[in-house]
């Protein structure tokens, strides 16, 4: 038989074969009444006259259908033409996979299947005149019909009702078969499946849904696949698109309403040219249709008002759905069921870019390092994605590498051509916002944003609400604010946008040539706001002490470079006069000593200049009473932080390695709102105020204070604390205070010895590479611990009963650990014992049998374990079978030999892998698994990890599965690999007993463990 999914066109979605003197005025007439209000198309055979043969046009019709009903009555095996029907529909039944229903209407399915009782009689005196042949034909077709289990009249009471019930499995069938148009198109059915719960398609009444996200997201073509999907259930159905230029403001906004109306109901109702001279005809049309509208791209709400002002135009259980960049839109419509289409995975970017890039959906080998390099260039929106993907089809990888660093900078004309429109849609003061973002602010909290134009009568709360709504930012939400973030691609538009200004009307600054001459010469006018410079590409500048005399409003100044190295030169005067009214002063690389003798910060809200040759900032005390955000990092001859007495909005302040640095200021004790202290790198560093406790403090970083002995408890309320690679040896008893504290990072303090104090709402502890022997049996107790790093602890001998609420666990290179608690019953996600050899029966009974086992492990091993006997393989190819019967998941272990070619310091780890399905025509899928960075292995070790390619794969498949595992850049070779089957029973057997482990499955000697040891130290 013809596979049923083939592509076809179907002219009908129904025909019906039936005897009409039983059925047409009755029964017939009300289920193509249902049908009709369904918007389900029913052959209509009211043209075609009866006569001895079936007519071709009723053939014709027959096989243009997608589904058939033959509706048994009493006299329908009377009529010859009847029975040549039904010949024809089962023979399309067989050879194109046409779907057959059946309604037995006052007679019994025996009498159809056997020709007995009235309607055998019927049969028999139509056979009179026929030949055996053609009555064993006619037999065999109704004995064939007969056993398809259809609706029986004498089973329903009420007619209506079963009527109702024969249109619902109509339209659930069609819909099983949906179209083919959006095969394979990534993440489609995930949209469709949201979309379909918001249209509520079995309610009578009359929803309008809306679709908003960002220009090039795929709004249009998530509706057009609504569209395809659903039609069939509505009588009506329209996609109303290329509105834009539809609706001019200030025309007459009457005629533009009826002119659109016009263009819909001719559309809708297709009827060409059709005139209107009222706002009510939709109403008039429509109210008794049940229609499935689309709405594109609307950007004026006056086009709604148009189109869809009323859900009572519209006849009941119609749907009109509403696409557009502006969210506010739909709220001022009042449509509440809003559907907001967010970025791709990264995998699911990853399989848009390789469906047009290489026409599948997976990665082509030798070409994974590109794709995701493009994917993150093109910042996971779709449109680019498939632009560029269909650019780079057939291309080489040189030529892949070309366009990769033109993405970095030129935007296609395409994708600027879609994007464009958002931003040319916004007033002039939003336009300004957007620009500013552009260059100057994304990334940026939204608070800071705002006190950066407090000085000015700009709406700043307004102008993000509006950019939010039309989705040109997106405003992400943390415990310290709102963060703006402009997509990538959007900026580049914002750029250009600038680019194509005339030069005397700019308010910012960003051609590296302009503003060489502009600070020469001192060309600047009283319009320039902002000046964005990078000054990677030029050789050598020389601003001129007035250089800022002509710019009196300027507040933004951002001086970077966007590539490291270059030998360029900049010159400035030691009496250059900054402009007052900054608000922003970024500049990398600051050349001189000490800001000017004339330098004013009282406006000032962010101070940033790092990598720079500053032994001081100024003399003296500034008015800072603006400034929210200091950051210095890498100024490495800098001696002295300037007194912050005044700074009393000071939030953050950033003085990572500032190598020259011995102590913090006593002023800053004073910082009464200072949320953020970084310190890292400081090296040199040895004093911080004892007296400095601030209520406001949240995260401080002193981690590389490698001559910082002692650590005050500068705030109780302190949430991070990091002090890696220090000289600390103990944390304060008064830690235990700070009952908000989350994140304690001790790394690479050798010489810290043990922990005494800790409160218990710590939930990411990393002890890495300190001298800690033993970890307290307290540290059960820390109830909210999910993180327990402790790689490179060699004088750790053993790890105690560990909290329930663990789930990763890292101990690579713990030398000397041979014991684990047992039983092991945290829900692990990740846990590493990378170069742990001491290991015995025991903790390797703990760790390989972890019965709460979720994610990924890594230990020593040189062989499969046992229980992964279910299936087993040498090399890196395993066949997995099926029993077919259920289970919750498989486990897999493969051997990994050590490489040969890493460095000491280690190196990541990725999986590649590949899954064939028996009997499955489509291509092989490709992923990888990444495991992170790990230490050398200094000998084989295992890979435990569950199923991350069966996620398809139902319990209940008996399909053989092929795996081919592999390392990203061949990095490591795989020995053996073997899997088992999860089941209930087994998981509750693991819980009851313990591994049992052979004594030709330990791993080492006690000597290979001491040669290891002794390797470390060679």
């Amino acid at each position: 038989m013809a596979s049923s999914s083939s592509p076809r066109t179907w002219k009908y979605r129904v025909f019906t074969s039936f005897h009409g003197a039983d059925v047409r005025k009755t029964f017939l007439s009300h289920l193509r009444k249902q049908f009709n209000f369904n918007g389900v198309t029913m052959f209509d055979d009211q043209g075609i006259e009866r006569s001895l043969m079936i007519a071709p046009a009723l053939t014709q019709a027959i096989r243009e259908s997608r589904i058939s009903i033959v509706v048994l009555s009493k006299n329908y095996a009377s009529s010859s033409w009847c029975l040549d029907e039904l010949l024809e529909i089962l023979k399309c039944k067989e050879d194109i996979g046409q779907i057959v229903m059946t309604v037995f209407h006052r007679v019994d399915p025996s009498d159809v299947r056997k020709q007995t009782g009235e309607f055998g009689i019927a049969f028999n005196e139509t056979c009179a005149c026929k030949t055996e042949e053609e009555r064993q034909k006619w037999s065999q077709a109704l004995y064939d019909v007969g056993n398809i289990a259809g609706e029986h009249f004498l089973n329903w009471d009420n007619e209506a009702i079963m009527i109702e019930k024969i249109a619902k499995d109509v339209l659930d069938k069609l819909n099983a078969t949906p179209p083919r148009d959006f095969d394979g198109m990534v993440g489609l059915e995930a949209h469709l499946r949201k979309m379909q719960f918001l249209l509520d398609l079995d309610n009578d009444g009359v929803k309008m849904v809306g679709i908003t996200g960002p220009a090039g997201i795929g709004k249009t073509t998530i509706a057009r696949a609504l569209q395809s999907r659903f039609s069939n259930r509505f009588q009506l159905n329209c996609f109303v698109d290329n509105l834009r230029g539809s609706y001019i403001s200030g025309f007459d906004e009457y005629g533009l309403k009826l002119c659109l109306q016009e263009q819909f109901l001719s559309k809708v109702l297709n009827q060409s040219g059709m005139k209107i001279c009222h706002l009510g005809a939709i109403k008039e049309n429509l109210s008794d249709q049940r229609v499935l509208i689309i709405i594109d791209d609307v950007y004026n709400i006056k086009q709604l008002e148009a189109l869809a002002n009323e859900t009572t135009w519209f006849g009941p259980g119609s749907r009109v759905v509403v696409t557009t960049e502006n969210n506010e839109l739909l709220q001022q419509h009042g449509i509440d069921n809003i559907y907001h289409v967010g970025f791709p995975s990264d995998e699911e970017a990853v399989k848009i870019l390789c469906k047009y890039a290489f026409r599948k959906n997976s990665l082509y080998h030798g070409f994974e390092m590109h794709v995701r390099r493009v994917t993150e260039l093109c910042g996971k929106l779709p449109l680019g994605l498939s632009v560029v993907g269909s650019s780079l089809r057939g291309k080489k990888e040189d030529e892949w590498e070309d366009v990769m660093k033109r993405l970095e900078t030129i935007l296609d004309r395409d994708i600027e051509d879609v994007l464009r429109v958002g931003y040319e849609s916004l007033d002039g003061n939003e336009q300004t916002l957007f620009l500013h973002i552009a260059v100057f602010f994304n990334n940026r909290y939204g608070e800071l944003v705002k006190t950066m134009f407090a000085d000015s009568d700009f709406d700043v709360k307004h102008g993000l609400k509006i950019l939010k709504s039309r989705s040109l930012i997106e405003l992400e939400i943390s415990t310290n604010g709102e963060t703006i973030k402009m997509h990538r691609l959007l900026q580049q538009v914002g750029r250009k946008a600038i680019q194509k200004q005339e030069a005397s009307e700019r308010q910012i600054l960003m051609d590296v040539a302009d503003i060489c001459d502009v600070l020469e010469d001192t060309k600047g006018t009283r319009k320039v706001v902002g000046i964005s410079f990078d000054i990677s590409g030029i050789y050598e500048v020389s601003i001129s002490k007035k250089a800022f005399k002509r710019m009196p409003n300027l507040r933004f100044l951002r001086v970077y470079k966007s590539k490291d190295g270059g030998n360029y030169k900049m010159q400035i005067p030691g009496e250059m006069e900054f402009p007052r009214r900054l608000r922003l002063l970024d500049w990398e690389a600051y050349p001189n000593k000490s800001l000017p003798p004339t330098f004013h910060a009282e406006n000032l809200v962010e101070l940033k200049m790092r990598g720079n040759q500053l032994e001081y900032l100024w003399q003296g005390t500034q008015a800072l009473k603006n400034l929210k955000k200091m950051d210095l990092s890498d100024s490495f001859h800098l001696k002295e932080v300037p007194d912050l007495s005044n700074a009393t909005n000071l939030e953050i302040l950033k003085l990572s390695n500032c190598q020259s640095l011995e102590e913090i200021p006593f002023s800053c004790s004073h910082l009464q709102k200072l949320t953020v202290l970084f310190v890292n790198g400081c090296i040199n560093l040895q004093v911080i105020p004892a007296d400095m406790n601030l209520a406001s403090l949240i995260s401080v970083y002193l981690g590389g204070c490698s001559r910082l002995r002692n650590i005050p408890v500068m705030s109780t309320n302190i949430k991070r604390l990091y002090i890696t690679n220090t000289a600390v040896e103990d944390v304060p008893p008064s830690i235990r205070l700070c009952s908000k504290l989350k994140d304690l990072d001790i790394r690479g303090s050798g010489k810290f010895k043990g922990l005494t104090h800790l409160p218990t709402s710590v939930s990411d502890l990393d002890l890495s590479s300190t001298d800690i022997e033993r970890i307290p049996d307290c540290i059960k107790d820390l109830h909210g611990l999910y993180s327990l790093k402790l790689s490179g602890c060699r004088r750790l001998a053993s790890l105690p009963e560990l909290p329930d609420s663990l789930e990763y666990l890292y101990a690579d290179d713990c030398e000397s650990l041979e014991t684990v608690f047992y039983p092991f019953k945290t829900p692990i996600k990740y846990l590493r014992f990378t170069n742990c050899l001491k290991f015995g029966k025991q903790a390797r009974r703990a760790i390989i049998q972890h019965p709460a086992f979720q994610g990924k492990m890594l230990l020593p091993g040189r062989k499969v374990p046992a229980e992964f006997n279910h299936h087993y393989a040498k090399g890196n190819s395993l066949t997995i079978r099926p029993d077919g019967k259920p289970n919750i998941g498989f486990v897999f272990c493969i051997v990994i030999s050590p490489p040969q070619k890493v460095t000491e310091s280690g190196y990541f780890l990725h999986l590649l892998w590949r899954r064939f399905i028996a009997q499955d025509d489509g291509n092989p899928v490709n992923g990888f698994l990444s495991v992170g960075k790990v230490s050398k292995f200094r000998t084989e070790h295992l890979l435990i990890f569950h199923s991350c390619f069966l996620e398809s794969f139902t319990p209940e498949d008996s399909r053989e599965i092929l795996l081919e595992l592999s390392s990203l850049a061949h990095i490591f070779d795989i020995v053996e690999c073997g899997a088992k089957i999860l089941t209930q029973e087994s998981i509750k057997a693991s819980n009851e007993s313990g591994l049992l482990i052979e004594d030709d499955d330990i791993e080492f000697e006690p000597s290979q463990a001491v040669e290891y040891q002794k390797s470390l130290y060679m």
